[in-house]
């Protein structure tokens, strides 16, 4: 029975996995951590991961950026694997988590779902024939009107993707307005739209002369991640010390 700590137990997320945590053959949700104690829990509530004296195997992590550098400490001092689900780290972070998973299991993705990660592999393939045949790559996305990031960490993982696959030769561009120049042959333009309550859409455009390609997914509901955050525990509890991704746990 793998024991899962929710990080961020009382937010949409933190809600949307924990019920799908307890609902997982194999796997118990046995505390959470939250700053806000206000909601009840089938499962004891700590205000940090330090306080906490339940024992448990992995922790999933679904707060916001700036609690993740106490998270990470935490997680160090008790010797516990961390999913972190939590996006718009700085550059600075994700220097912390690649230092920590020399100690601990940490196992980090832009995305949870398995849509998105197919996505990103297809991308790569994409990127590599289209853009030598001269298409442009543009990116959009979007979200509710709550994220406070900009642009979505998904958005940046697919540039990553279609970058990495053309030897890191592009720049990525947020914003055309403050120029007034033609497009850079070699640049991803990422667009990012907030609005409504849309739980999340990412297209990747590739425009060339006289056609056009796009590569789309959509999310109905929190769930996909939900999905794909219980899957990263299951896989992460008991691994050796490291960093994973997605791409560890789903097998194409």
């Amino acid at each position: 029975m793998v024991k899962v700590l929710m990080h961020g137990c009382n937010g949409k997320m933190g809600q949307v996995i924990s019920r799908m945590a307890a609902e997982t053959e194999g796997m118990e949700l046995a505390a959470g951590v939250d700053r806000f104690l206000g909601r009840e829990n089938p499962y004891p509530v700590f205000e940090s991961l330090r306080a906490c004296d339940v024992p448990v195997d992995v922790v999933i992590d679904f707060s916001n950026a700036s609690a993740v550098d106490e998270l990470l400490e935490a997680c160090l001092e008790k010797k516990l694997p961390v999913v972190l689900c939590t996006t718009g780290l700085s550059e600075e972070q994700i220097a912390k988590v690649k230092e920590a998973s020399k100690k601990i299991p940490v196992l980090r993705s832009a995305n949870m779902s398995l849509g998105v990660n197919l996505l990103l592999k297809l991308l790569k393939d994409a990127a590599k024939v289209l853009s030598p045949a001269g298409f442009d790559m543009e990116i959009v996305e979007k979200h509710h009107n709550q994220k406070v990031d900009a642009p979505s960490g998904t958005a940046l993982a697919m540039a990553d993707s279609m970058n990495e696959a053309l030897n890191g030769e592009y720049t990525y561009t947020y914003d055309r307005s403050s120029v007034r120049k033609k497009r850079d042959k070699k640049e991803i333009g990422v667009v990012a739209v907030r609005g409504g309550n849309i739980v999340g859409e990412h297209e990747a455009i590739f425009a060339g002369e006289d056609e056009v390609m796009e590569f789309k997914h959509t999310a109905y509901s929190k769930a996909v991640f939900a999905k794909g955050a219980v899957a990263a525990a299951g896989f992460l509890a008991g691994k050796e010390p490291g960093l994973y991704d997605m791409s560890d746990v789903i097998v194409f």
